[in-house]
């Protein structure tokens, strides 16, 4: 399975501006029930993404006022992206070399596609895995 899988059926890509203020952000990650969002630049291009953890650590422990701080001053920048192609194993694997929880999905032309999150994943091997287990039981239980 391919992170194309994965994301197609999702109706909404989930970002925010980087002139967003972190309120702004962090309302909407409330509102969409997620935890963490791309962050476009004014051509709509991938520059960041900020997360609950991001505004957690560096404007409420700092106790700094979310309403007067843009996305851009909060946001992580180094990021982990894969394109629609990836297997799903090598989501894995990146996740785990980058002690990430999301990676970012863009595509050839550098569009950004999505988030596919740790919990992700796991619904998808554990759905593999119960599959898996169901087909080697029929076929145990069958030869008796």
């Amino acid at each position: 399975m391919t992170v194309k899988d994965l994301i197609q059926s999702r109706a909404e890509v989930f970002s925010v501006s980087e002139d967003f203020t972190v309120h702004d952000a962090a309302r909407y990650l409330r509102d969409k029930q997620v935890r963490s969002v791309g962050v476009l630049n004014c051509q709509g291009k991938l520059v960041g993404v900020v997360s609950q953890s991001d505004i957690s650590d560096k404007v409420a422990a700092e106790n700094k006022c979310p309403a007067w701080m843009r996305v851009s001053e909060v946001m992580s920048i180094n990021l982990v992206a894969v394109p629609p192609g990836t297997h799903l194993d090598e989501c894995v694997r990146l996740m785990e070399k980058h002690a990430i929880y999301h990676l970012l999905v863009v595509d050839e032309e550098e569009n950004f596609r999505g988030m596919i999150s740790a919990q992700d994943l796991l619904r998808v091997i554990a759905s593999d895995e119960k599959a898996r287990a169901d087909m080697l039981e029929s076929f145990i239980f069958s030869q008796r």
